[in-house]
């Protein structure tokens, strides 16, 4: 391992640059979401990791992203419960999902107003980790993030694709 962990929202593009994958590390004294970069990329699997890598923008702009629960052998629970935090001017954004308690304050609109852009000009958001992970799926790590997902579940679908 490189280096010495540190919270995952303190994260900076330049970190990004020199280490595009950190997993998550038990260490108490820095809390909960402890990352550690990892010497070897790409990696077989982004089980508690996060991915830092460019994404392309509706309108073609190019942002720095850390995405996050991209779980390679389902593909259904990474649509339903992938993570995405927008970079812009040293602040992240991090997106909340369709069922996140949060939605009304972290959601499209938000991020929209974050980035200083319509939502038109965000979504859907263009993402590829191909060159960070090896996996036998590779189509799970290619996809869009989009203003209204295809397939929304219910708050006990969700539940129960969370918990099986």
């Amino acid at each position: 391992m490189l280096g010495t962990a540190k919270p995952a929202d303190a994260l900076t593009v330049d970190d990004l640059k020199r280490h595009p994958i950190w997993r998550f590390v038990n260490d108490d004294s820095i809390g909960e979401t402890a990352v550690q970069p990892m010497e070897h990329v790409p990696v077989t699997s982004l089980d508690g990791k996060l991915a830092g890598t460019q994404v392309q923008l509706a309108n073609g702009t190019v942002a720095w992203a850390v995405v996050g629960s991209v779980v390679t052998s389902n593909p259904r629970l990474t649509r339903h419960f992938r993570e995405i935090s927008l970079e812009r001017n040293g602040q992240w954004f991090h997106l909340a999902r369709y069922h996140d308690y949060d939605y009304n304050e972290r959601g499209p609109d938000a991020l929209a107003q974050f980035l200083g852009l319509s939502v038109d000009q965000v979504f859907p958001i263009a993402v590829d980790l191909r060159q960070l992970v090896r996996c036998t799926d590779p189509t799970v790590l290619v996809f869009d993030i989009e203003l209204n997902p295809s397939e929304q579940l219910s708050r006990d679908e969700v539940i129960a694709l969370a918990v099986p």
